[in-house]
């Protein structure tokens, strides 16, 4: 059956043209993602923009967007959300933006593969369910901040060169007077300056969100050398933090580009040292109160909590085609550098798939973090994929395996044989997507047609074109074979 979506717009469309006027804007910037997660937009002068846009709709060519429509039916229709109506923090000229649904003319339908729209039904289905009537997100999504990124690939040569000044090997070049005071690999984390040498970075980074309506809790070095960073949000609503999510990537490009520096969110941009993920924090409420907590159960875990977590593990490969979505996403998860392979939850293990944090006893605090995701996912897409899991948890009382509070990597015979790991390859959570994803088409949340875009869009556009091409390390392996 499939969920009716409630009118929730807090802002109407005449508050939007007046805050725009009071604001000085000159330029209205729509925006939408594309399937893959990647913010696309085009922009009107003010003038361009009407009350009867927010009704009526603005066209584009669905037919150039990745995942989106054939050529011979491309015309599709931009419905801007006022709500989201922001003065954008980056651009010199006055732009106000409006992130946007899509629709299909025709029909005047929303559109099926609409990330945006799959995290709106997600939550209109968990609020019909009478589980509960809200969940929370709270993601950390890591990163990287290079001076310089080259890379090519052609019939004869491939390579790629990655550079930071704070990169530990560049403790011996000769730049005159080399000031060193760099990480060490496995060592960003917390060193002040002049170590950390991109606290005003990250600190300009995070005052553009706020300006721009985006709560922040925090921001530090990570672990990499060489710029790896963290900057964390206040928890919020699925869609509402999908939003976030992209005006987060938004800002942090821009900012870095402003600076001469480069932002990369890939999982795995240096090896041998420390990956970049989004572990993603997640609870469901009703009624105000936080349906994960219970004084009684392990780690102040409540039944629904346990149920939740064993949804998540039992679908974890399927998950992970939309959570770790790249083939880079694999050169991440693998043993060690603390990443979450194993599928168990724990508290404060942070080896485990799903941990569950401690710092506080409040009711309002429990939460479980599935730490697998990274940010190459689409938040909207990746949100309400863990959110059907975890429903699917709960609907059929799925127990997960018994907790583990001992480091895993330690564990050793039959203890360690019974620790099961997530998939190791973008090809392998494909299949385990293509046979396990009947818990998604629950309510019509995602469809038949999103589920097989997304496998055909990875395997034709991703697998494929990275298990074609040589990679460097086989040179050192078999020049000579």
């Amino acid at each position: 059956m499939a969920i009716e979506l409630k009118g929730t717009t807090r802002t109407s469309p005449a508050e939007v043209l007046e805050k725009a006027q009071a604001a000085g804007i000159k330029v209205v910037d729509f925006r939408f993602v594309d399937l893959p997660g990647t913010w696309q937009h085009f922009s009107v002068p003010l003038s361009g923009l009407d009350e009867d846009a927010f009704t009526e709709g603005v066209g584009f060519d669905g037919s150039s967007i990745r995942g989106f429509q054939a050529i011979n039916e491309s015309d599709m229709l931009l419905i801007p959300d006022p709500d989201t109506a922001t003065v954008d923090p980056i651009l010199q000229i006055p732009t106000l933006f409006l992130i946007c649904n899509v629709v299909d003319p025709v029909t005047r339908q929303s559109y099926s593969r609409d990330p945006r729209y799959i995290g709106q039904k997600a939550e209109a289905y968990l609020a019909a369910s009478g589980i509960a009537d809200v969940s929370y997100w709270g993601p950390e999504a890591e990163f990287y901040i290079f001076n310089s990124i080259r890379f090519d690939q052609n019939a004869f040569s491939g390579y790629y060169f990655v550079d930071s000044e704070e990169g530990i090997w560049n403790s011996g070049k000769d730049t005159g007077a080399n000031l060193a005071n760099r990480p060490r690999f496995k060592e960003g984390y917390f060193p002040v300056p002049p170590v950390d040498k991109l606290q005003d970075l990250r600190s300009e980074i995070m005052l553009k969100m706020i300006e721009a309506g985006i709560e922040v809790e925090v921001h530090h070095h990570e672990v990499g050398t060489a710029g790896q960073a963290e900057i964390d949000l206040r928890f919020n609503t699925l869609t509402r933090m999908g939003d976030a999510v992209l005006l987060y990537k938004y800002i942090v490009r821009n900012v870095c580009q402003q600076h001469g520096y480069v932002a990369t969110f890939m999982p795995k941009p240096l090896f041998g040292d420390n990956g970049s993920g989004m572990h993603t924090h997640q609870s469901l409420w009703k009624d105000g109160t936080n349906l994960f907590f219970d004084e009684k159960g392990y780690a102040l875990l409540s039944d629904e909590a346990r149920w939740y977590i064993g949804g998540l593990l039992k679908h974890a490969p399927a998950l992970l085609a939309f959570c770790a979505p790249t083939t880079n996403s694999y050169r991440r998860l693998v043993p060690g550098y603390e990443a979450p392979i194993n599928l168990v939850y724990s508290q404060r293990n942070r080896s485990a798939c799903v941990r569950i944090p401690v710092y506080s006893t409040s009711p309002r605090s429990k939460r479980v973090e599935f730490r697998s995701p990274d940010p190459t996912a689409n938040p909207y897409l990746a949100f309400a994929a863990m959110l059907m899991a975890g429903l699917d948890g709960i609907r059929n009382r799925i127990e997960p395996p018994e907790p583990i509070d001992k480091d895993l990597y330690e564990l050793e015979g039959e203890e360690k044989a019974r620790i099961q790991s997530v998939p190791g390859s973008l090809a392998e959570v494909l299949r385990a997507l293509e046979a396990d994803h009947e818990f998604l088409l629950q309510g019509d949340v995602f469809t038949p047609d999103v589920i097989q875009t997304w496998i055909e869009y990875k395997w034709t556009r991703e697998v494929e074109p990275v298990a074609l091409r040589p990679h460097p390390w086989e040179f050192y392996l078999y020049h000579d074979a």
